[in-house]
């Protein structure tokens, strides 16, 4: 079996399969897989504020730092009713609200054979191409800003990897059924802990 795989930008891409960070032209059989090192906090675990506040999300998804807008439409959705699901908020709304905060919600892809975002992974991730595997990396960094306050910066990090014919399991990974699938679960996972991260700082409850 010949297999060619290539790491390309998010950017390039306008399906869901953009997300996975390949592209694999080859005869065989491509299998997802989510990182096992991050996983999905459930909201009952967030410290709740005493009194929450009204905040306006702001969402982008972006491809080595760079905005992704394809990606942003595709993905906003979900992150604005994880946000709404997570209690942390009186409200929730994508246009500024009279009194309340922002909360900014950035979504990095980056491909971890790049040096400075290895150094972030201490997870034991298997960097860039192995054999017949490629993995991508993702940033999630929420910033909560409320006027009159310092701005909260809270940073998650996850990784999607893809296998092809019989490459072994990644680690700890788990198998999705699509990379559609994988993409949903990731950006669940990364987002969820990220807000718990915020939530259980004492400045976030403080405002």
């Amino acid at each position: 079996m010949s297999v060619f795989i290539r790491g390309v930008s998010a950017l390039r891409r306008v399906s869901l399969v953009a997300f996975a960070g390949v592209t694999i032209a080859l005869t065989g059989c491509a299998t997802h897989y989510v990182d096992g090192a991050t996983r999905e906090v459930a909201a009952s675990e967030y410290h709740k504020p005493a009194a929450a506040q009204p905040v306006q999300v702001f969402f982008e998804f972006q491809t080595k730092g760079v905005a992704n807008t394809a990606a942003t439409s595709l993905l906003k959705a979900q992150v604005v009713q994880k946000v709404k699901d997570s209690g942390l908020f009186s409200t929730v709304e994508e246009t500024p609200v009279k009194g309340g905060g922002l909360l900014s919600v950035k979504l990095n892809n980056v491909p971890i054979g790049d040096d400075a975002f290895s150094k972030g992974f201490v997870t034991g991730l298997t960097f860039g191409l192995a054999g017949s595997q490629v993995s991508d990396g993702y940033v999630c960094t929420v910033t909560y800003m409320v006027d009159g306050h310092t701005p909260i910066t809270k940073s998650a990090r996850h990784a999607i990897h893809t296998t092809i014919g019989a490459a072994p399991t990644p680690g700890a990974a788990r198998k999705a059924n699509s990379v559609n699938d994988a993409v949903t679960q990731m950006t669940s996972q990364v987002l969820s802990t990220a807000l718990n991260d915020l939530s259980h700082d004492s400045a976030f409850t403080a405002q």
